[in-house]
C-alpha cells in the first residue's frame, strides 16, 4: 500500500506549523465567561481531558547541537525552531515580570482563565465591534503546546483556528492544567514556547539572537523589548531600521512594570529614555553553516545527516527522522579525531588542488568500532556553485555546474552517489572468502599473462604486465596484483561467495548494472567482480578493510561517539530481543574467522613493501613505498581501473584503516592517468603516518600454521 499521502502530510506539518507561528497574533477574540457552561458543555469532554494530559508532559521543539569530538565545540545546529529549553531559575526575574506586564497582569491571581479580563474584553468588543483578546498566559501556553505537539496539518489548524469552540476548549484546558502544574511551571513552559521573531523560539533563542546573551543576564530594558514582541513579532521588530514601533511597545511594557510594582517610576522613566541597543546573532543551521575553520568537517556533518535518516531509532521513515533531528534537542558528538582529520585534510589538499576536476578524497575508519575518524576531499563544502565551471561530462547540459571547487555532494560516501570503480582493491574479497572457506595462503597457481575462464564462459582477462606471470601464492599474487591468479582463485571459491562476503562487509550496489550482476541468479558468473568493476565509496572500502584489521569483526560505519537526548540520557533503540542499546555504540559482528582475517592481512602486507609474518611476497610489489612512509606494520591494496579512469589505495594498521581515491565524479570517462595513481597511495600512507604519530606501535597478529599451508 502506498504511503505517499502520509508522507505528503508529514512534509506539510512543519511548514504549516511554522506559517501559523509566524502569522498568528496570540491574543484572540474573547468570549463571555458563560460560554464555559454553554458552549463548554458541548465541547467533547473526553477529547479535552486527553489533550490536558498531553499538555502536562508536552515539550516544545528544541534545537539539536552537533559538537566536535571534545564535546564542547559547537560545529552547527539543526532546528525547525531555534530553541534551547531553559529552566526558570536560569532566567532573569526581569523577563518573568516583563511578560506578565505585557500579556497577563493578573497571572498570579486567576486559575487559568481571568473572569475580569473576559468580561472587560466582552464589553469592549460589544461596544466597538472589535476583537480585544482575553487570553491568559496559561491559555496562550495551551495554544502553543497544542500547536507544537501537532502531528498532522489538521491538528495544527485545530490548535489555532479562530472559533468559539476552540476558544472554549482552550479555557477548559487552561483551568484543568492549573490544577495539575504550578504557576512557575507554566511560566517556564510559556517562556520556552513563545515566538519572538527572527526564528527565535523561546527566551533562550530570543536573548541570544537579539542581545547575544543568556536569559539570566537580561536587563529590564532588554526584557521589556522581548516581552513586547510576543504580541506581534513583525510589527514590533527592533531590528527594523525604524525602531519607533518597537520602542513604543517596549515603553508600554516598562510603564506596566512600574504600575505593577516591578520597577520604580524613576527607574521606568530612565529605562524609557534609553535607545534599544541590539547585538544581533545569527545561529548556524545545517551543515552548510559549519564555521570556515571547520569547513572540511561539513562532509562528515553531511554524512551524519544521511546516517541519521537511516536510523529506525529516530522515527518510522526518513521524513520523521529528520523532523526529529530538527526538533528533538539532541546533543550529538562527532567521532572525528582532530589529529587524524587534520592529517587527512593536509594530505589530500597537497596532492590535488581544490580547483581540479579530479576529486581526491580519503576516509579513515577505526577497526573494532566502525567510527569514522576522518573524512576529507579536495573540495570546499558550500552550497554556492556560482563560480564553479561547467561540468566535464559531455552529456551534461550547458547549465550543469561541475562539482568543484564548491560542492555538498557526498563524494566520500554515505549518500546516494554510487561511488567509483575500485579496481584491484576488490581482490581482497575473493581472497578472504577463500581463506575463510579453508584454503591456505600457500594456494599456488601458475598464472599466465592471459587466462581463459571456462567458468565465466570463455572470458579472457590479462595481467597488467608480463612480469606478473608465473607461479603465484596469495602473498605474491596479492602483492603484485596478478589478475589471472585472482580470476582463477575466484573460480575456486565462487564469485557469488565473494560478492556475498563484500555485502557482509558493508558494500552496497547502487547502479542498475551492479545490482543486476550481484543478484543471486547472476553472481556466480560475475567473474570481473575480483577486478573491481563495481562502484564503491571510500567510506565503504575503509570500513570493509577495517573489519580485516579487527580480526574479521565487522562494525557498521558510524559518524558519532555520543548522542544524548534533551534530558541528558543516551539515545537508545530497542533490539529484536527487547533490550535497549545506545544508538552511538558500535554495532559489530564476526563476519569471517579471526584466522582468515589474519591470513588476509599477512598477504596484504605484500603490496605495501612490508614483510609478512609467514610467506614471501615474490620480490616486488605495487606500493612498496608505503611501509617506509608509515613507519610501522601496514597492510593494504592498490587499485586502478581501465585506462586509469580512477585510482585507489586502501591501507590499514591495527589502529586505523584508510581508503583514498582519485577520479572525476562528474565524468567517469575522464581518465586521471597513470601519473596520478600514486596520489591515493601517498594520501593514505602519509595520513596514517601523521595521524598515528606519537602513538605506540602495534603489531599484526600472525596467522596460524594451519591456514599458512
Amino acid at each position: 500500500m502506498s504511503n505517499r499521502p502520509l508522507a505528503a502530510a508529514g512534509r506539510l506539518v512543519p511548514l504549516l506549523r511554522a506559517g501559523l507561528i509566524a502569522g498568528i497574533v496570540i491574543a484572540a477574540a474573547a468570549y463571555p465567561l458563560v460560554a464555559l457552561t454553554g458552549l463548554g458543555a458541548k465541547a467533547t469532554a473526553h477529547a479535552v481531558d486527553q489533550k490536558t494530559r498531553v499538555l502536562k508532559t508536552a515539550l516544545p521543539a528544541e534545537t539539536s547541537y552537533v559538537y566536535g569530538p571534545d564535546g564542547k565545540t559547537v560545529l552547527t545546529m539543526f532546528y525547525e525552531e531555534y530553541r534551547q529549553y531553559t529552566k526558570l531559575s536560569d532566567m532573569s526575574p526581569n523577563i518573568q515580570q516583563a511578560i506578565i506586564a505585557a500579556e497577563d497582569s493578573r497571572f498570579y491571581q486567576h486559575h487559568g482563565v481571568d473572569p475580569k479580563g473576559v468580561a472587560r474584553a466582552f464589553v469592549s468588543n460589544a461596544r466597538s465591534g472589535g476583537s480585544q483578546g482575553a487570553s491568559t498566559l496559561t491559555m496562550q501556553y495551551v495554544r502553543m503546546a497544542l500547536r507544537d505537539s501537532a502531528t498532522t496539518p489538521k491538528e495544527v489548524q485545530e490548535a489555532t483556528q479562530q472559533t468559539s469552540l476552540r476558544k472554549v476548549k482552550e479555557m477548559r484546558m487552561a483551568l484543568d492544567l492549573e490544577k495539575e502544574i504550578s504557576k512557575e511551571q507554566i511560566m517556564e513552559r510559556y517562556l520556552n514556547s513563545a515566538y519572538f521573531g527572527h526564528r527565535a523560539y523561546g527566551i533562550y533563542a530570543a536573548s541570544e539572537i537579539f542581545f547575544s546573551k543568556t536569559p539570566k543576564d537580561l536587563t529590564p530594558v532588554e526584557a521589556a523589548t522581548l516581552a513586547g514582541l510576543v504580541k506581534s513579532p513583525s510589527e514590533y521588530d527592533p531590528a527594523d531600521s525604524d525602531q519607533k514601533e518597537a520602542t513604543g511597545r517596549r515603553n508600554y511594557v516598562l510603564d506596566r512594570m512600574s504600575q505593577l510594582g516591578y520597577l520604580s517610576p524613576d527607574s521606568a522613566t530612565a529605562a524609557k529614555s534609553e535607545p534599544i541597543r541590539l547585538k544581533l546573532t545569527t545561529p548556524p543551521h545545517d551543515c552548510a553553516a559549519v564555521a570556515e575553520k571547520y569547513n572540511s568537517w561539513g562532509f562528515a556533518c553531511d554524512y551524519l545527516k544521511n546516517w541519521w535518516s537511516a536510523q529506525p531509532a529516530f522515527g518510522a521513515n526518513r521524513l520523521e527522522r529528520m523532523d526529529n533531528l530538527r526538533r528533538g534537542g539532541y546533543r550529538i558528538v562527532l567521532s572525528l579525531d582532530p589529529k587524524v582529520q587534520a592529517a587527512a585534510e593536509k594530505n589530500v589538499g597537497a596532492k590535488e588542488a581544490t580547483g581540479s576536476p579530479f576529486a581526491n578524497g580519503i576516509v579513515v575508519s577505526e577497526p573494532g568500532t566502525g567510527r569514522v575518524k576522518a573524512m576529507a576531499v579536495n573540495r570546499t563544502y558550500s552550497l554556492d556553485l556560482a563560480d564553479n565551471p561547467q561540468s566535464s561530462n559531455p552529456e551534461a547540459g550547458p547549465k550543469v555546474k561541475a562539482n568543484y571547487p564548491n560542492t555538498v555532494a557526498p563524494l566520500l560516501g554515505g549518500g546516494d552517489l554510487a561511488g567509483y570503480q575500485a579496481g584491484s582493491t576488490f581482490k581482497m574479497f575473493p581472497m578472504l572468502a577463500a581463506l575463510d572457506s579453508g584454503m591456505t595462503l600457500s594456494t599456488s597457481f601458475n598464472a599466465p599473462y592471459r587466462y581463459r575462464s571456462e567458468v565465466y564462459d570463455g572470458w579472457s582477462p590479462s595481467n597488467a604486465s608480463g612480469a606478473m606471470s608465473g607461479q603465484q601464492t596469495m602473498w605474491s599474487g596479492f602483492g603484485k596484483s596478478v589478475n589471472t591468479y585472482f580470476v582463477w582463485l575466484e573460480e575456486k571459491v565462487g564469485a557469488d561467495r565473494a560478492v556475498r562476503l563484500a555485502e557482509q562487509l558493508g558494500l552496497r550496489w547502487r547502479t542498475d548494472v551492479d545490482r543486476d550482476h550481484a543478484s543471486p541468479d547472476k553472481a556466480k558468473k560475475w567473474g570481473a567482480f575480483t577486478l573491481g568493476v563495481s562502484d564503491a565509496t571510500p567510506l565503504e572500502m575503509a570500513n570493509a578493510y577495517a573489519a580485516i584489521a579487527a580480526d574479521g569483526r565487522y562494525c557498521e560505519a558510524i559518524p558519532v561517539q555520543a548522542i544524548m537526548n534533551r534530558d541528558g540520557t543516551p539515545a537508545t533503540y530497542a533490539t529484536p530481543g527487547g533490550l535497549h542499546r545506545e544508538v552511538a555504540k558500535p554495532r559489530c559482528r564476526q563476519v569471517v574467522s579471526a584466522d582468515a582475517a589474519r591470513a588476509a592481512t599477512d598477504a596484504a602486507r605484500c603490496p605495501t613493501g612490508d614483510t609478512p609474518a609467514r610467506g614471501s611476497c615474490g620480490g616486488w610489489s605495487t606500493a612498496d613505498s608505503v611501509r617506509g612512509t608509515v613507519g610501522r606494520p601496514v597492510a593494504g591494496k592498490t587499485g586502478t581501473t581501465d585506462s586509469t579512469r580512477s585510482a585507489w589505495f586502501v591501507g590499514y594498521t591495527p589502529e586505523l584503516a584508510a581508503a583514498s581515491f582519485i577520479s572525476d565524479p562528474d565524468n567517469p570517462f575522464n581518465a586521471v592517468g597513470d601519473g596520478q595513481s600514486q596520489i591515493p597511495i601517498k594520501a593514505v600512507s602519509e595520513t596514517l603516518r601523521d595521524g598515528l604519530k606519537g602513538t605506540p606501535t602495534r603489531q599484526f597478529t600472525p596467522p596460524s600454521d594451519a591456514i599458512v599451508g
